[in-house]
């Protein structure tokens, strides 16, 4: 007898038998990357990506951290990737929160004792805040890179809100257009890559998930006040993807006595894939904010 869900494909159509995966609350399966130093790990860190994307992107940054002795997770949230789910759709947006975590506590508890760490980019930057707010005492610190915390005004006028609301009750799967490859990067060859990448999703954004997105930067507003725990910043100001005022509020109005933002002047929205000495700045920015806040001796790992 086949094992339950050895059958499940990817939507890719590869088993989740050959695939590393979790599955989540709802009995989906969700495609998930380690990279695991050769000796014992100082940290964990779990990688959240954005809108549309996938982890595969993320292994540059994951590939340097795991070099330094920690230990890189990430996974493809409900809907995008090689996860199951309705492509770049959302019932809830604590889906993906939810998810994070179960994948968090799981490789917590064959790790314990050790500092876990995130990093997030754009919507996977506002799925890390969240996440890191839901349990504030569980995490050595956040780092963001280029965190959808606010709406871009431009999208988000009072007039597109309500209509946005008016037509997530008439026709929610209605498309608002695509994300504009171009502003991703300045790097030609990262756009390109970009859209060659068949695991990155090119249909238009949802009503629905907009309302979801809006939802978010609602929940994280309300949060700032009270976000204490170690977070770094990094934004470009030339980001028409994610308003940079977002991160800027976030800096100003975060208590923490831990945080940190830098500005990518002229910068696009995926500084860790922009022109090479800025996604260079990027990964050295990332690793060492994280290589600063180890214990000084690697926690003892409980057999």
């Amino acid at each position: 007898m086949p094992e339950p869900g050895a059958q499940r494909r990817s939507p890719q159509g590869v088993p989740y038998a050959d695939l590393q995966h979790i599955v989540n609350a709802d009995g989906l399966h969700l495609f998930c990357r380690y990279w695991e130093p050769k000796g014992p790990p100082r940290a964990l860190v779990y990688v959240a990506h954005g809108a549309g994307e996938h982890c595969g992107p993320y292994n540059d940054i994951a590939q340097k951290l795991k070099e330094l002795s920690l230990l890189v997770f990430a996974h493809d949230h409900v809907g995008h990737g090689q996860s199951e789910g309705d492509r770049m759709n959302i019932k809830d947006f604590q889906v993906y929160i939810r998810d994070s975590l179960q994948h968090i506590d799981q490789m917590k508890a064959r790790h314990p004792n050790l500092p876990v760490f995130i990093v997030g980019h754009s919507m996977g930057g506002a799925i890390s805040i969240l996440t890191a707010c839901e349990r504030p005492g569980d995490f050595a610190g956040v780092a963001l890179i280029a965190p959808m915390v606010q709406m871009n005004p431009d999208s988000a006028t009072p007039f597109k809100v309500f209509l946005a609301k008016v037509l997530n009750h008439m026709l929610p799967s209605l498309s608002l257009g695509s994300i504009e490859s171009k502003w991703v990067s300045r790097d030609k060859k990262q756009v390109e890559a970009y859209d060659a990448d068949e695991l990155n999703f090119h249909g238009g954004m949802r009503v629905s998930f907009g309302m979801q997105l809006m939802g978010a930067a609602a929940r994280i507003e309300q949060q700032i006040p009270s976000i204490t725990w170690p977070f770094l910043l990094l934004h470009g100001d030339a980001d028409k993807l994610c308003d940079i005022r977002g991160s800027k509020m976030m800096f100003d109005m975060a208590p923490s006595a831990d945080k940190k933002l830098k500005v990518y002047e002229g910068g696009y929205h995926a500084l860790h894939h922009d022109l090479p000495e800025v996604a260079e700045s990027v990964l050295k920015e990332v690793t060492s904010w994280i290589t600063e806040r180890l214990p000084a001796t690697p926690p003892q790992q409980s057999s």
